[in-house]
């Protein structure tokens, strides 16, 4: 036969995707409809804006002054991580090279290979304000540890005028 390439050529790595993101979605909806998880407080909070080609674990604790959010990133360094809060709403994305040597692959070494998973997003609306001076973030052994101390609630009384 002819060496063209078959139509069908990457199905099978499609459908292994297309399931990958069926779980993570599934377990997002489970996350979203228990309430997210074992804890004191069960309240809900918007944890499922997941974006990219992978979906990373993520835990929110409310330790009195302040927020504690873990999130798992096995592979990624400091500088592939880009973190930002915009008043109430916390994003974390993670984007890396892929990894070198891959002649393995073309010399047909990989039985299976999944680790193709390159970025991830992640949105998450706090609970309540945080004071942004003092947020901390290290990353130790693939977990990234954010700590958002809460903000102190305004005592001052402020006059609203109607119109």
């Amino acid at each position: 036969m002819s060496d063209r390439s078959s139509p069908f050529d990457g199905i099978e790595e499609l459908l292994d995707k297309l399931n990958r993101q069926l779980e993570t979605a599934a377990r997002s909806w489970e996350q979203s409809v228990d309430g997210g998880g074992q804890g004191r407080d069960r309240r809900q909070f918007n944890f499922s804006m997941d974006v990219g080609s992978g979906s990373t674990s993520l835990d929110i604790a409310d330790e009195d002054e302040e927020f504690i959010v873990t999130v798992d990133v096995p592979g990624y360094e400091a500088d592939d991580l880009d973190i930002r809060l915009a008043g109430e709403l916390l994003t974390i994305e993670g984007e890396r090279e892929h990894a070198e040597g891959h002649d393995d692959e073309e010399r047909g070494v990989y039985i299976r290979r999944e680790r193709e998973v390159q970025s991830f997003s992640r949105k998450v609306t706090l609970p309540a304000a945080v004071d942004s001076d003092g947020v901390d973030a290290t990353i130790n052994n693939g977990i990234l540890t954010i700590r958002l101390p809460k903000r102190e609630p305004d005592s001052e009384s402020h006059r609203i005028d109607i119109d």
